[in-house]
């Protein structure tokens, strides 16, 4: 019988052994970040008095978003990720989350629609070494007196309210947000990320102006490191990375249950990852 429980962080021994089993990024501190935003919305199956999947949630007002949906690859098949998705919909549904979101990968995209979520776009995920490049004039580091106007933006073009996510990248990664302003308004910005296979660039929330200048800034930054990105399929962003040397590892499926949410998609230049979108 699978029996499904909230996740502490004694579990994130789990958590890591099975994103290292699916060739995934996350490292410890990732980990340590779902359970701190969202501590009663993680959760972890057990099935035979053993931990067999982890899922979890993260709540930005009345959007709720799922991730690291994980299934030991000796379980599969038994009904475990859908009794964690189930349970994540029932949490997310308590805390009165109208719509629920996720970026589905190939293997998980059945057990999605059939619980009700419906296909919004495609995303690839891109990956390769970054090339460097000259220093970029208007890029500028982001400070803390920038993160309100940077939330501000985000909300703006994702329709999401994800500011406590965001503040918690810029506490965590001190130096990886970058900002392009504009009459003093902030306009673009990136965040990055140490991963434990890669360097994760985004989010990136931007104008068609400042998107490639805190690209080609990231490129310079981070010239010589392995990173990922993922981009919406057919974005200028995705054209200009793979123009830069990154190529396509996989693609993802951003879906939707509920209520539907729009982002204003040309100005989203990167996600965070699968993880919180």
């Amino acid at each position: 019988m699978i029996h499904v429980r909230g996740m502490t962080f004694e579990d994130v021994t789990l958590g890591l052994r099975l994103k290292q089993q699916a060739g995934w990024n996350q490292t410890p501190a990732d980990w340590a970040r779902f359970l701190s935003l969202e501590p009663d919305g993680c959760f972890v199956a057990e099935l035979g008095g053993g931990p067999a999947g982890t899922v979890t949630t993260c709540v930005f007002g009345t959007v709720g978003w799922v991730g690291m949906m994980l299934v030991d690859p000796g379980q599969r098949g038994r009904g475990i990720g859908r009794a964690l998705l189930t349970r994540a919909l029932e949490f997310l549904e308590a805390r009165g989350v109208r719509a629920v979101r996720l970026d589905a990968t190939p293997m998980g995209e059945p057990l999605y629609r059939s619980l009700g979520f419906v296909p919004q776009y495609p995303l690839s995920r891109l990956e390769g070494v970054l090339e460097g490049g000259e220093e970029v004039p208007g890029v500028e580091a982001g400070l803390p007196e920038h993160w309100d106007a940077v939330a501000r933006l985000d909300r703006a073009v994702t329709n999401t309210d994800r500011k406590k996510l965001l503040v918690a990248l810029f506490r965590e990664c001190p130096g990886g947000l970058r900002v392009v302003r504009r009459g003093g308004a902030v306009v673009g910005y990136l965040a990055a990320r140490r991963g434990a296979r890669a360097l994760c660039l985004g989010p990136c929330v931007a104008t068609a102006e400042a998107g490639p200048l805190l690209f080609a800034d990231a490129w310079r930054r981070h010239a010589g490191r392995f990173a990922f990105l993922d981009a919406p399929e057919g974005h200028p962003a995705a054209a200009w990375a793979k123009g830069r040397g990154l190529r396509q590892q996989r693609q993802l499926l951003r879906m939707c249950r509920g209520e539907r949410v729009e982002e204003c998609v040309p100005q989203l230049w990167a996600s965070s990852g699968p993880e919180k979108g």
